[in-house]
């Protein structure tokens, strides 16, 4: 099986004022003659190395069962980093939507051959990357077309810009959680109960009419289950 590449590249961003790294995969078989579809993951690192999705995407497009893919990895410095722009509350959150939307998408869209369409972008995050993605999708529903959560942390924020989420544009969700994700390690020392939220933000976006795929997986909050179900989540989203 042939393997795609994976680029580093730096992208200042003036919105977070800071220099940006992506980690860019592009397919075995990548030709500037054809349009690929993007997925935008923050937690970006992980998402390559733990989620080792450059491999899933490798599998799935050598057995021609999903559609041309550029995958965009954004990782964080360090756990502070992450919490300020991923948090809803954080102080870099909406500079980093911004960074998003109106900083990473353009360069996408100008040095790679993406459709240049809402439903030609993704994004995917686990954990608080899930709330990121989410966040980023209610606030700009034109360009980002569709959303893979793995296990988001929901809060009153979150719910909150989903009950207030007005466009005529739903984009499509995947939403996973899992069973005994009930006393979930955060960051700061404590625990928190992430099933009954998430049941809640699948109901608040069910009434609103998105789209949805929902389930809940036997396990717990760890790459040892979103790393697996990434396949089914790129066959639901992408597959030909």
């Amino acid at each position: 099986m042939e393997r795609g590449t994976v680029q580093d590249i730096k992208l200042y961003s003036n919105a977070l004022q800071e220099e940006m790294q992506l980690l860019v995969y592009l397919p075995a078989n990548f030709s500037p003659l054809y349009k690929y579809t993007l997925l935008i993951a923050s937690d970006g690192k992980d998402y390559f190395q733990l989620g080792r999705i450059p491999r899933v995407a490798d599998e799935l497009l050598a057995d021609n069962q999903i559609e041309n893919l550029i995958i965009v990895g954004v990782p964080y410095k360090n756990v502070k980093d992450r919490n300020s722009k991923y948090e809803p509350t954080g102080e870099k959150h909406s500079a980093y939507l911004r960074f998003l939307a109106h900083e990473l998408v353009p360069y996408l869209d100008e040095n790679y051959p993406t459709y240049q369409v809402g439903m030609g972008r993704t994004l995917i995050g686990d954990s608080l990357a899930a709330t990121v993605s989410l966040d980023a999708a209610l606030k700009y529903p034109n360009i980002f077309g569709r959303v893979i959560l793995q296990s988001p942390k929901v809060g009153k924020e979150l719910l909150d810009a989903v009950d207030n989420f007005s466009s005529a544009h739903p984009f499509t969700v995947y939403h996973v959680i899992g069973k005994e994700e009930t006393a979930v390690k955060l960051s700061n020392g404590g625990t928190e109960d992430f099933v009954e939220p998430n049941r809640q933000l699948n109901k608040s976006m069910k009434n609103k009419g998105f789209p949805i795929f929902y389930e809940e997986f036997d396990g717990d909050h760890t790459w040892t289950y979103w790393q697996p179900d990434l396949r089914r989540a790129l066959l639901q989203n992408f597959g030909v």
